[in-house]
């Protein structure tokens, strides 16, 4: 009888760990022995697959000989961009998604016909070499007043959750949505706290197996200008002045 590779795998591990096939067993709810499991008797049960993975981290895909790559790091995650654009003299596009194209960007981010119909451009500056980039367009209050509703934003895209700088804005590529939030990694519970920058909405939490893409804040391109708050301050005094003058003009009068 052909041993299958996920007993052969099984039992290597428990070597290489210097553990018994009873210890074994019992960490990962087996029973008494994982001595049939190792025979090729009796099949490991998702349990005790998922067990190996939370222990140590082992990849399920090795352990049944679809992988090479025998550890995962459960906190690890994929968020690099799924498709880029280059320009004819092959340099890399900065993509702008309007809110518009928002709504469809999650559901054809592997669509390289959704992606040719986006306006590209490239800024010729150091700061935008050397990293992919893309615009995105705000949508709503949710992150007023730091950003306005139809500003554009430039972000940088980062490869792993492992690079999130926490309380850091990004723009979260979820199944069915894109999000501009500002971002807590919470690693122990695998997902990200998406915070809204306006008290009157809602913040939220998202997993990380639910997350397609990650965009770092990089940039604004805006036509909204305001007057810092001291200057709004002399324009309050101002006013304030105008109005006492009225009134000390209208009682001289009387």
């Amino acid at each position: 009888m052909e041993i299958p590779i996920e007993s052969k795998r099984l039992k290597l591990i428990r070597e290489e760990l210097g553990m018994t096939q009873s210890s074994m067993a019992e960490l990962i709810n087996m029973g008494n022995t994982t001595a049939d499991v190792e025979r090729g008797r009796t099949r490991m049960s998702g349990k005790a697959v998922m067990k190996l993975l939370q222990e140590y981290n082992i990849n399920p895909l090795w352990l049944y000989g679809e992988s090479t790559q025998k550890y995962l790091n459960p906190n690890d995650k994929d968020v690099s961009p799924k498709m880029i654009s280059l320009d004819n003299a092959g340099n890399e596009n900065i993509l702008m998604v309007n809110v518009k194209a928002a709504a469809g960007y999650a559901g054809n981010i592997g669509d390289p016909e959704y992606y040719r119909n986006l306006p590209a451009f490239t800024i010729p500056l150091p700061e935008y070499r050397n990293a992919s980039y893309r615009g995105f367009q705000v949508e709503g209050l949710s992150m007023y007043p730091v950003m306005q509703p139809h500003e554009w934003i430039i972000t940088k895209a980062i490869s792993n959750v492992n690079e999130i700088k926490s309380g850091q804005i990004y723009v979260v590529i979820e199944q069915d949505s894109v999000r501009v939030k500002k971002v807590i990694n919470d690693p122990k519970t695998h997902s990200l706290n998406l915070i809204s920058m306006n008290p009157d909405y809602p913040n939220a939490t998202v997993n990380y197996a639910d997350v397609k893409e990650l965009w770092e804040f990089h940039s604004k391109i805006t036509s909204h200008i305001e007057a810092s708050s001291q200057e709004r301050r002399l324009d309050e005094i101002r006013e304030e002045l105008k109005e006492i003058k009225e009134a000390l003009r209208l009682n001289l009068e009387r």
